[in-house]
C-alpha cells in the first residue's frame, strides 16, 4: 500500500474493502459492464458500491466511482461526503478524481494504477494532457462566445441570500 503508513486492524479492513470493489469488478465484467468496481465507506460501514456500467447504460459517465458517489450522496442524503473513503479497483480516472475532490471524498484507496489500466486500453493520458492545454489548443474545439450576460447569472448567485456553497 502507498502513502499509508497504516498497520494492523486499519490495513486489514481496507484491504477487505479493496477486494470486494475488485469482486465488484470482476461482476461487472460477468454482467457485461467494464472491469472496474468502487465501495464507499463511512464510519468503516459500506454506504454505497457499484461497477462500470458505461456500455450497460449507454452512459459515458457511468464510472464505478461516479455511480458510487450518486448512491452515497443519496444513502446519505448530501452531496458532502466528507468523512468517507472510497475503495476503487483501479485508480481513478480525470472524471472520477474530480468527482471525488467535488464530494469531499479525503481518502482514496486503490488496486491497479493508471499504468496498468492502460496497458489494458485505458490510458487517461489523453486528458491529462488536454486539461493543461489553452482551450485554443485542444484536440476538441472549444469555442467561447463572449458578451451573452452569462456572468450576470454569477452576480445573481452572489447576491442571493439562500445560496450553499460547495
Amino acid at each position: 500500500m502507498k502513502k499509508t503508513g497504516n498497520t494492523g486492524k486499519k490495513t486489514e479492513d481496507e484491504r477487505a474493502l479493496l477486494m470486494h470493489a475488485i469482486r465488484l469488478a470482476e461482476n461487472g465484467i460477468s454482467d457485461g459492464g467494464g472491469p472496474f468496481g468502487a465501495v464507499i465507506t463511512k464510519s468503516g460501514k459500506i454506504i454505497s458500491e457499484a461497477y462500470n456500467m458505461v456500455v450497460l447504460s449507454g452512459d459515458p459517465t457511468a464510472h464505478a466511482e461516479i455511480i458510487a458517489i450518486r448512491k452515497a450522496a443519496v444513502a446519505l442524503g448530501s452531496y458532502d461526503l466528507s468523512g468517507c473513503v472510497i475503495y476503487s479497483s483501479c485508480e481513478p480516472c480525470p472524471m472520477c478524481l474530480g468527482a471525488i475532490y467535488w464530494s469531499g471524498i479525503k481518502r482514496v484507496v486503490y488496486a491497479s494504477d493508471s499504468s496498468q489500466a492502460a496497458s489494458y486500453g485505458f490510458s487517461d493520458s489523453l486528458i491529462y494532457d488536454e486539461i493543461n492545454k489553452d482551450p485554443d489548443e485542444r484536440k476538441i474545439d472549444f469555442i467561447q462566445i463572449e458578451d451573452t450576460g452569462a456572468e450576470e447569472v454569477f452576480r445573481k448567485w452572489d447576491k442571493y441570500e439562500k445560496k450553499v456553497r460547495y
